[in-house]
C-alpha cells in the first residue's frame, strides 16, 4: 500500500510568490533527470514541464492581480504531494499513472501540475507539484 504525504509550501522560509525561485527549487529537485530515468517519468498537465516554475509563478501573479488579494506571511505558494510504494508493489510506469490519476482527482482537472516518478531508490516515489 502506498503512503501519501501532502506538504504545503508556504511564503516565508526564503520563499516568495513574486519570483519563480521558490517553486523552481522544488521543481528542480522533483524533475531531477537521474531520479526520473532521464525525464521518462515526468508528466505535465496544462503546463510545459520545462517551464512549469515560470508558468506557476505567472499564474499566482495573475490571480493576485485579478482578485486584488494580498498574500499573507504564511500563505501557501504551492503543494508538494509525495507518494511512495513498497519495493515491488508497482512498476514505475504504473506509479506514474497512479500519480497522474490522483493529481487529476485532487485538482478536479482545474489546475496545472507536474508528476515526477523517482526510480533511483527501491521504493518509487511520485512527486506532484503545482499552484493552488
Amino acid at each position: 500500500m502506498a503512503t501519501t504525504r501532502l506538504m504545503p509550501l508556504h511564503v516565508g522560509k526564503g520563499r516568495d510568490v513574486s519570483t519563480s525561485t521558490s517553486i523552481s527549487d522544488v521543481i528542480d529537485y522533483v524533475e531531477n533527470l537521474q531520479k526520473t530515468d532521464y525525464g521518462k517519468f515526468i508528466y505535465g498537465y496544462e503546463c510545459d514541464t520545462r517551464t512549469a516554475d515560470a508558468e506557476f509563478s505567472l499564474s499566482k501573479r495573475q490571480y493576485a492581480s485579478l482578485t486584488g488579494r494580498n498574500r499573507g506571511a504564511d500563505d501557501v505558494i504551492a503543494y508538494h504531494l509525495r507518494q511512495a510504494f513498497k519495493p515491488g508493489e508497482v512498476i514505475p510506469e504504473e506509479a506514474n499513472r497512479i500519480g497522474r490519476e490522483l493529481a487529476l482527482q485532487l485538482t478536479k482537472v482545474n489546475h496545472a501540475f507536474i508528476v515526477c516518478t523517482h526510480v533511483d531508490k527501491p521504493m518509487p516515489a511520485i512527486n506532484r507539484h503545482g499552484p493552488i
